[in-house]
């Protein structure tokens, strides 16, 4: 993948996410997350590339831009797979709320899962203690694990988590050993990618959240050499059909990180929209905007961190 072309995806997430903030705190997730969406697929459309986009909005049936199987950019240059959320975190949005995004994967074709919308149990950790946590073991011996390698008393772990009612056996068990629990309300991707960033205070991630966000969390961890496992939590039957048409016979699998998102030519590109334990969110100032965005590459093992000033004449 062309360097150049990992930077241009940093305005496609700005424009999203600057998109997205104009509605937050008004209560009107959908006018939030279509906003995201005009503006990522307007800017995805002045890039040059082949994108096909794998994980998206949803079906075509379910969404008229940015579904699973779209093909966007002008058509030159290199062809690429797509795993995008140009709003992750409706609700937050909505409600003024925590932890907001505007988020692109990208890779070769056939390097990023094509996940069906489903629910995935999730194990996401830093790469100090990459290498010792496991799905099928307990909530508390993962967490005494984690402490170990990273050199900490159980007591200074720190576990994010989504608020819901099917997470709170695994937040009852972590709390009842001595750590720490964060519960967000939407937003595990940047949970998941925080783990490997030492400043953010979090060293797990644990519960089950949406399988899109797995594989875009992924390939952050990847580059970032932390570590996601992920297993398949079906909501419905109609789920198991799906996944089981992705040639997946065992549901039980685990995926790691390398598993959702393959080879090096991999990019991950985030925009925030609102604060959150990976990126500041939009500023709004009397003659401008900021940006804060986060560009990883693979391949080069870089990681950018980008604060852009958008003169209110120039923004659209």
């Amino acid at each position: 993948m062309d360097r150049n072309l990992a930077l241009e995806f940093v305005r496609v997430t700005e424009a999203a996410a600057i998109a997205a903030a104009h509605w937050v705190g008004r209560g009107e997730k959908n006018k939030a997350d279509g906003a995201a969406v005009d503006e990522m697929r307007k800017r995805f459309n002045n890039v040059d590339f082949k994108g096909t986009v794998v994980i998206g909005e949803g079906e075509k049936d379910e969404a008229p831009m940015l579904y699973t199987g779209e093909k966007v950019g002008t058509g030159l240059g290199p062809e690429m797979d797509l795993a995008i959320d140009p709003l992750e975190c409706t609700d937050s949005v909505a409600h003024g709320r925590f932890n907001a995004l505007a988020v692109i994967a990208a890779g070769p074709p056939k390097s990023l899962l094509h996940a069906p919308d489903t629910y995935m149990d999730k194990l996401a950790t830093g790469p100090e203690a990459a290498k010792v946590i496991d799905l099928d073991n307990s909530v508390t011996n993962n967490i005494k694990k984690v402490a170990k390698a990273i050199g900490k008393d159980i007591r200074e772990i720190t576990i994010m988590m989504l608020d819901r009612e099917r997470n709170y056996p695994i937040m009852n068990e972590a709390r009842s050993v001595g750590a720490r629990v964060r519960l967000i309300t939407d937003g595990d991707v940047a949970a998941a990618i925080a783990t490997c960033i030492p400043e953010s205070g979090i060293d797990l991630l644990m519960g089950s959240g949406g399988s899109t966000e797995s594989v875009l969390a992924a390939v952050a961890l990847k580059i970032l050499g932390g570590e996601m496992l992920s297993r398949f939590r079906p909501k419905k039957e109609a789920d198991i059909e799906k996944i089981k048409a992705m040639g997946i016979k065992n549901l039980k699998k685990i995926f790691t990180a390398s598993d959702l998102a393959r080879g090096d030519e991999l990019t991950f590109t985030a925009t925030g929209v609102i604060d959150g334990p990976l990126l500041q969110g939009i500023i709004f100032r009397k003659n401008r905007i900021i940006t804060h965005s986060i560009v990883m590459r693979a391949k080069s093992k870089t990681i950018r961190y980008i604060t852009t000033h958008h003169h209110l004449h120039q923004v659209k």
